[in-house]
Order: C-alpha cells, then sequence, then structure tokens
C-alpha cells in the first residue's frame, strides 16, 4: 500500500509537471505572445490570454515576463501556496529570449489527486492481505496435515535425521517414479547396485544394473526378501509401492547384501542335514534285534547321503554268539553282513554279503581294528596306495568306478570291537570333510550298540532255547501203550522263551503217563520252572501216584518254588511262579484212561467212528493256589482213539477265540489215513499264525490195546504150599510165549514176591505175567504196606529176597491201588523175544 501511495504521489507530480509545462509552452509559443511582450504594456495584452490559457488547459495559473533561458519545471513553496511550476522561455525569431512563460498546478491540488484515490489503494491492498491470509491458511493447513501437525524446528530435526539414518543405515535404499526414474539412492545402495553418485533422475535402464534385478525393478509388484545377484553379490531385495497412502506414484526397494549369510545359511543348511541323518539313523537304525538287518539299516541310511558306497564287515564270532575277544583285534575273521550302493545290484563291491571279507595288515581295515581309531583318506593318500598295491583286484575296482574318498570307522561297543564300517564316495565330486567323520562315527556308535545289543539277546536266546530244548523231551521212549507225536512251536524271538512243556513217561504195567503244562510268565525264570516241574512230575510219576494225588504234591511244589522266589528276588518277581499241568494215565490192558487237570484246557478225543470231542473233566485250579482238591476221571477209551493234549497257545490267538480254536483242533483231528506226524502238521498249520504270540505244545497220542494172550493172571490162595503151584504155572506161561530162557529168574523172582505177599500181606493176592517188551510181574495183595530195600545183616532171617529181586531184575517198584498195593518188577527180554 505504502508503495501504492508513493507511486500515486510521484505519478501526480508528474503529471502536474508535464501538464505545467505543456500549457507553459503553448502559452510561450502563442501568436502574438512576441508582440505582446515587445509592446510598452505587455500585461494588458497578455493578462486575457493567461486567463484563458489557465482556464482551458486547467492549470492553477499563467503567467509571463521578460528573461532569457531555457524551459523547466520546479516545486515552488511560498505564498499563497505551494505548486508545481513550469517556466519556459518566449523566444523571438532570432531566437532571443524576450520573457518566460510560467504555468503551475498548487500542490494542494496534488495531494486532492492522490487523496482520491488512496480508498481505491487502501481497497485493493485490503484485498490483497485478505487473499494472501487465506492463501497462507489454506497452504499452512496443507502442509500441517502433510508433515502430521510439525513445525519447522520439528521438520529440521526430522530432516537431518532422516538425512543422517538415510545415509548412515547399513541398508540401501532406491526411490523410482511412477516413470521408473531414480528419485533417491543413499549410499549403501550406490555401493551394493555399483551405479554413480549422480543416477538420480537417471532412467533405471541406464543404470546398468543385472537384467533380474532390473526387472524386478522395473516391475513395481510387492516383493519381500528375494534374493538376486547384482555382480558379486547375492541382494534380499523388498519391494513397496509408494503410492499406497495417497504418496507419489513409484516404489521403494531396500536392497541387503546376504553374501555371507547365505554361506553361512549353506553351512546352517549341512549341520540340519547331518542333524536330520542323525534323527533318521537312531529312529532306523535298531529297529529289530537281529545283527544282519541292523547292519543293513546302517548302510540304508548312509547311502547317498553320506556316501555313494558303505559295507559293514563284522567279526565271525558277532554271528555265532560266542564271546566277542578284548581289546585290540589282529588277525580275525570277518564277514561281510551287509552293504549298500547308490548303483544297482552293488557292481563295486568286491565282496558279497555273506562271504569272508579279507583285509590285510597294511589295510587301513585292519589298522582301525587294530587301534580301535577311525581313519580318514585320499585315493591319493600313501597308506591308500600301499594297501591298494597289495589287492589288485580291489585297485581296480576303485578306478573304474572311480573311488576317490574313504573312511573307516571300527565298530565298537563297550570297549569291545565288533568290526569295521568303510565309507566311499564316487559319485560325491566333494571329499570326505573332518565333519563327514565325525557323521560317520556318530552313525557307527549307535549302530554298535544296536549290534552289541541284538548279540547279547541272541546269546541269551540261543542260551534260553538251549535250555528250553535241554529240559523237552527231544524224543519219546518206546513203549507198546500209545503211538505219540508231538509239536512244540516257540513264539516270535522277540519275546523270550516260554515254559510250555509235554512228557510222555512209561510206567510200570505196561501203562504210560501223557503230561502237558504251561508254566505263567516267559523268559529264563519260566523255563527254569518248567524244567523243574517237569522234573517234579517225572519223580512223583515213577512213585506210580495217581493223577490227582500227583496234581497235589506237583502243586505244594509251586508253592515251595513260590516261597522262594518271595525271597530271592533276582530269581524273579515275586508272586509269579504259577503253572497249568494235565496228567493221564492210560493202562493198555484195561483200555481205561485216569486224567487230572490244573487249570489247563481240558484235552480233545478223536474216536474210531470218525467223532470227537473235548473231555468232560474238572477244570481243578491252577498249580501255586494251594488248599483245593483235584479230581480224577476214568474213562474207556476204545483202541485206536486219538487223544491230543494242547497248551492254550494252540488253540487260542488275537484273531481266533478259544471255541473256534477248539473247533478247528477237532475238525483237523477227524481227517482219515493220515499219520500222527501229519496229523500234528496240519492242526498246527491250521490253527497257528505264521508268528504265534505265544508258545505252542501239542501232543498227540494213539492208544493201543495189549493183546489177551499177552496177559496172564492167577489168583493165589492165602497158603503158602500154593507157591509151589504158582511157580510152575508161571514157568509153562513162559514157555508159551518162547522165553524159556527167563525162566529159571522168573520162577525165583515169582516165589519171592509170592511168598513176600503170603507172609507180609493180604487177601486177595493176584500175580500177573505181562509180555511185552519188556517181561513184567505183578503181585497184588490186599495190604497197603510197602515194602523197602534194605541190607540184611549176617543172622537176619529177612531182607535178602527184595535185594535178590532188585538184582535179578532190570527195576523194580510198588504202587498203591484202591485195595492194596501192587509189587512189581520188569525184565529184559532176551533177544529176538
Amino acid at each position: 500500500m505504502v508503495a501504492l501511495v508513493l507511486k500515486t504521489t510521484n505519478d501526480t507530480q508528474t503529471d502536474a509537471r508535464h501538464r505545467s509545462l505543456a500549457v507553459a509552452e503553448g502559452f510561450a509559443h502563442s501568436p502574438g505572445v512576441v508582440q505582446a511582450l515587445r509592446s510598452p504594456n505587455p500585461t494588458v495584452l497578455l493578462e486575457p490570454l493567461a486567463v484563458e490559457a489557465q482556464k482551458g488547459s486547467g492549470v492553477d495559473f499563467v503567467s509571463g515576463r521578460a528573461a532569457a533561458g531555457q524551459s523547466f519545471t520546479e516545486i515552488f513553496k511560498g505564498k499563497p501556496q505551494n505548486a508545481v511550476r513550469a517556466l519556459v522561455p518566449v523566444t523571438d525569431a532570432h531566437g532571443t529570449v524576450i520573457g518566460i512563460v510560467s504555468a503551475g498546478v498548487q500542490t494542494v491540488d496534488v495531494g486532492a489527486t492522490v487523496s482520491r484515490q488512496l480508498p481505491v489503494i487502501f481497497g485493493a491492498a485490503a484485498c490483497s492481505l485478505a487473499l494472501a491470509a487465506g492463501g497462507a491458511a489454506l497452504v499452512s493447513r496443507r502442509l500441517r496435515r502433510q508433515t502430521h501437525g510439525l513445525g519447522p524446528v520439528e521438520m529440521t530435526r526430522m530432516y537431518e535425521h532422516h538425512d543422517a539414518v538415510l545415509h548412515s543405515v547399513r541398508e540401501g535404499v532406491l526411490i523410482l517414479d511412477a516413470a521408473r526414474r531414480v528419485v533417491l539412492a543413499n549410499d549403501e545402495a550406490r555401493q551394493l547396485l555399483g551405479i554413480r553418485a549422480t543416477a538420480e533422475e537417471l532412467p533405471l535402464d541406464d543404470l546398468g544394473l543385472d537384467p533380474g534385478m532390473a526387472k524386478l525393478l522395473a516391475s513395481g509388484r510387492t516383493v519381500t526378501d528375494e534374493v538376486h545377484p547384482a555382480g558379486s553379490r547375492l541382494l534380499a531385495v523388498n519391494l513397496r509401492p509408494t503410492a499406497v497412502h495417497g504418496g507419489p506414484a513409484g516404489c521403494v526397494a531396500t536392497l541387503r547384501d546376504t553374501t555371507e549369510l547365505l554361506a553361512l545359511a549353506g553351512r546352517a543348511e549341512e549341520a540340519r542335514e547331518r542333524l536330520n541323518l542323525l534323527n533318521e539313523g537312531s529312529t532306523r537304525i535298531g529297529s529289530t534285534l537281529d545283527i544282519v538287518r541292523t547292519a543293513q539299516e546302517l548302510a540304508e541310511v548312509a547311502v547317498p547321503r553320506l556316501a555313494d558306497f558303505v559295507s559293514v564287515d563284522v567279526l565271525e564270532t558277532l554271528l555265532s554268539g560266542d564271546e566277542l575277544p578284548q581289546g585290540p583285534i589282529t588277525g580275525a575273521v570277518l564277514r561281510r553282513v551287509a552293504h549298500q550302493s547308490v548303483l544297482e545290484g552293488t557292481p563295486e563291491a568286491l565282496v558279497e554279503v555273506g562271504e569272508v571279507a579279507f583285509y590285510p595288515e597294511k589295510s587301513p581295515q585292519a589298522r582301525c581294528l587294530a587301534t580301535g581309531r577311525s581313519e580318514l583318506h585320499q585315493l591319493a593318500d600313501p597308506a591308500v596306495g600301499a594297501w591298494l598295491a597289495e589287492d589288485p583286484a580291489r585297485l581296480a575296482k576303485g578306478r573304474e568306478y572311480g573311488f576317490h574318498s574313504w573312511i573307516g570307522v571300527p565298530v565298537i561297543a563297550r570297549g569291545t570291537t565288533l568290526g569295521v564300517v568303510g565309507f566311499v564316495r564316487c559319485r560325491h565330486p566333494e571329499p570326505f570333510a573332518t565333519d563327514d567323520l565325525a557323521l560317520a562315527e556318530e552313525l557307527v556308535t549307535r549302530t554298535a550298540v544296536c549290534l552289541d545289543n541284538a548279540w547279547r539277546f541272541n546269546r541269551e536266546h540261543t542260551a534260553a532255547l538251549t535250555l528250553q530244548h535241554s529240559l523237552l523231551p527231544r524224543r519219546l521212549p518206546e513203549q507198546s501203550a500209545v503211538e505219540a507225536a508231538f509239536r512244540y512251536l516257540p513264539a516270535d524271538p522277540r519275546l523270550g522263551v516260554g515254559g510250555d512243556w509235554f512228557d510222555v513217561i512209561p510206567l510200570s504195567g505196561a501203562r504210560v503217563a501223557l503230561v502237558i503244562g504251561d508254566v505263567v510268565g516267559r523268559g529264563i525264570h519260566a523255563c527254569a520252572t518248567m524244567g523243574r516241574l517237569r522234573s517234579a512230575v517225572r519223580t512223583l510219576a515213577d512213585v506210580d501216584l495217581a493223577p490227582d494225588e500227583l496234581l497235589t504234591q506237583l502243586d505244594d511244589i509251586v508253592i515251595g518254588l513260590a516261597d522262594e522266589s518271595e525271597t530271592d528276588a533276582d530269581f524273579a518277581a515275586p508272586g509269579d511262579v504259577g503253572a497249568t499241568c494235565l496228567y493221564a494215565i492210560y493202562d493198555p490192558v484195561s483200555g481205561l484212561c485216569w486224567l487230572a487237570r490244573a487249570g489247563h484246557p481240558a484235552p480233545a478225543v478223536a474216536r474210531p467212528d470218525g467223532t470227537a470231542a473235548i473231555l468232560d473233566l474238572p477244570a481243578g485250579p491252577p498249580l501255586g493256589l494251594g488248599g483245593l482238591p483235584f479230581e480224577a476221571v476214568e474213562i474207556a477209551l476204545p483202541e485206536g482213539s486219538l487223544l491230543a493234549l494242547y497248551t492254550d497257545g494252540l488253540v487260542g490267538s488275537r484273531q481266533r477265540g478259544m471255541d473256534a480254536g477248539l473247533e478247528a483242533l477237532q475238525q483237523a483231528l477227524t481227517v482219515p489215513g493220515l499219520s500222527l506226524d501229519t496229523l500234528c502238521d496240519k492242526a498246527v498249520g491250521t490253527l497257528l499264525p505264521d508268528q504265534p504270540a505265544d508258545d505252542a505244545a501239542l501232543l498227540l497220542a494213539r492208544v493201543q490195546r495189549l493183546d489177551s494172550g499177552q496177559v496172564a493172571t492167577w489168583d493165589v490162595p492165602a497158603d503158602p504150599a500154593a507157591v509151589a503151584g504158582v511157580r510152575a504155572d508161571a514157568v509153562r506161561q513162559l514157555s508159551a510165549w518162547g522165553l524159556e530162557e527167563v525162566a529159571y529168574v522168573t520162577e525165583l523172582v515169582v516165589s519171592e514176591l509170592v511168598t513176600n505177599a503170603l507172609r507180609y500181606g493180604a487177601a486177595p493176592i493176584r500175580l500177573r505175567l505181562i509180555h511185552d517188551r519188556t517181561l513184567i510181574c505183578e503181585v497184588t495183595d490186599g495190604s497197603s504196606t510197602a515194602p523197602h530195600l534194605r541190607r540184611a545183616r549176617v543172622f537176619d532171617e529177612g531182607g535178602r529176597g527184595l535185594l535178590l529181586v532188585a538184582q535179578l531184575t532190570q527195576r523194580w517198584g510198588a504202587r498203591q491201588t484202591s485195595i492194596g498195593k501192587i509189587i512189581w518188577c520188569e525184565q529184559t527180554l532176551p533177544a529176538g523175544a
């Protein structure tokens, strides 16, 4: 506004000057002015002219006077008013100044002119001020919105921080506009991308970037940590658009050098792969207690992730179950148990699985066994060269398949060397390193523990099986009462040996005892208990106890074994001694069978008419409970009947119930025309799965009868004189059987036994001779007093009869009956009798 006032004032004064000058010059050059000035009274002449000129031109005054000079204007200050006046000389025809014309405008008029323009000036200034204030407010509001309310100080500080961070951060920042021109690139971005410092405003294609990197930046897509090469570097690129929040179109890229990180990541990936391999080895190796399978699992885990070919050779004693040698191994026999290759068929193997692997003294394998330390070699190593020089076949294999790196690791567990494992590389271009050696040692160490466990298990299992087989009958005794066959099938070896047993025991009088039982539990303790019970049954059978009485005695024995286990925790867990048993006695003379059972499954009988059934026997309590009686049952078995004794492992399984198993057993027994061995195989094949969960025993006995002509019986009167007649009858019977060679001894034995019965026994007295595989002589009386063998002194009258019988016969004994006792003896028949 001040500028406008000053300018208006100046313009008004200038206009007054120009107007005054123009009026003065016009008046000075008007016609008649010169003549008026030369007249005697110029005032009279000029006054009217001056008044007209003043009125017509708008100046405040016009005057004239004579003077000499040039035209000019001036600001006149004086009375009556200050004025702007112009002075113009008046010249004649000759140019002589003859007067001066003065015209002017009072300064009051000039000020009035300015005053009249001031409202316009003030209005224009006010409008300008209002527009400026509004524009400033709008701009301020816009700026505050864009700067989020930050003031100049804060903006300055933020810019300084932004500039400091942008150029000091270890991450490249590159900003591109919508036309993909560089807007900003910090120092790190220039260094990572290899662009010059004056790259701003340059197009992306002019930066000389790697094509992949340039394509990525030009795409404008959102990218997170995408790795791209940039020269010799690998950069992780993050790319985001800048127009997401209303900013200018374009994108911003952050760049991070990951070259070293990728190298570290590669090493970390290798370490992770090794850990995965170890973890896989820990789960796959040792899945069974089989030495060969465990060794093969090691080879399968290591190929191809660690090696191209792996061989596992173990000591021969490890496979045989013998005691392993301690300390360094030299000159031991190694056998190849497993190998694996990346090539189909393992053509590079010089030794096949199962064959003996021979390694000379200079070989790395031999040194590993002798020192117990692993070795890592390249093919060019002198140690390998000296070894291969002595083994041309192995050298040829190595050259043929390109072996270049080898690791040998001894298999050591609990200080005992078990073998050696070889790792070979031919397809892997990288040779083995120390990390590979450590990984191989870790795998072999885990395998060694599994192999040692397998060896110990096999050794203990073999010992248990040997014990079990030694405690079971290997073959059945020869006798005439029954034709017998058996099958014993142990369960899965992983479950250990069991306590099933069976037996066929010849008894006096051509009778036979059939026994089958099952001890509770598994393992060596159950097997040992089974052996003790089988021995006890045979001992009690020799006493000729009835089945129920024998089971009662056996029950007491089991209770005693349980008491032992209570006091000896190393033998078995307290309370785990128990068993079931079935005991049967068959008499081929009468065809009767007496049976009793203690918690054992009832036997099955298949009769000659083709029918089969499970005998209805009182179950009885299992052995070891004590205090409960057992009950025996007497049945008559037709000749040719088939009696089947079995354990629950034969008829009971997870796939089939007990009733279905019994039904299948009966059907198998009724197949006509099959031998006992064939029947056993058929029954086992029908009833048992491939891997039974429990031991199974089956004993088949086809009963037979003695011919009536093989038995002779005489009732003896209670008179000593009858002894001679009985002896004569016995001799005649022996002659009829063609046994004259044993007549003399038999006569003496009959005389002694009948005499003792008459002297010490009670009626009724009976003599029976049985012609079987031996000659059996039995004397029955009504007394229950059993005789005892004793040494007679010099003057004793008695005590020599039984001694004589014992010396003359093969064996003798006594058994109780329901009405008394029987004294019996057996003689060996002559050859061909």
